[in-house]
């Protein structure tokens, strides 16, 4: 009698370079609360334009010099994406709170995010052009919808976004930090594409 059977299908496994860029990516949330907490302390809170812009381009240099570190770019690349999220930020961030009046409701901070990730997404966008070709063109809309779960998220698990952050808190930032891991891996395998 032959016994019959499959042959075990062996867990797909994940290369360890995707495995260091993805890890590398994931420490960089920590560029959200510690731009929004610098932020803080240099401009305090978002409840006019003025604090809005000041706010956003503090938040956004700190976020943007952390991913260009851990997207591990070269000096000029680094220097473009940290200036584009540095100017993103603060245009996003005082147009969102400005359409809504500078209030922190669940649906506020939605909207406000959404603007912000679209405004940011359009300054990233003009860096991630000469990277990734035309495939840049959706980063815009994905960051809007990234940004708004990330406010969702920091929202409905209590934090105090009646105080007026320039960007969601930690729980906020890594669910956006997850869903733009994307980002590195296209980046490294267009820059593994090109050395070849």
């Amino acid at each position: 009698m032959t016994e019959l059977g499959t042959a075990a299908t062996p867990a797909p496994t994940v290369r360890p370079a995707t495995r260091r860029t993805l890890l590398r990516w994931m420490v960089s949330f920590a560029g959200y609360p510690l731009g929004g907490a610098v932020a803080m302390l240099l401009t305090g809170p978002v409840d006019d334009v003025r604090a809005a812009l000041a706010g956003g381009l503090v938040t956004g240099a700190v976020l943007g010099a952390v991913q260009a570190w851990a997207l591990a770019v070269n000096r000029r690349r680094a220097i473009g994406w940290t200036l584009a999220s540095a100017l993103g930020l603060m245009t996003g961030l005082a147009l969102g709170a400005s359409v809504v009046g500078f209030e922190t409701g669940l649906g506020d901070v939605a909207l406000q995010g959404a603007l912000c990730g679209l405004v940011l997404g359009i300054a990233q966008t003009v860096v991630l052009v000469p990277w990734v070709g035309r495939l840049a063109l959706v980063w815009p809309l994905a960051l809007a919808g990234i940004w708004t779960l990330g406010w969702v998220t920091s929202t409905s698990i209590g934090i105090r976004v009646e105080d007026q952050f320039t960007v969601f808190g930690s729980s906020g930032a890594l669910v956006a930090t997850a869903l733009t891991g994307v980002l590195p891996l296209v980046l490294r395998r267009r820059a593994a594409r090109s050395a070849s």
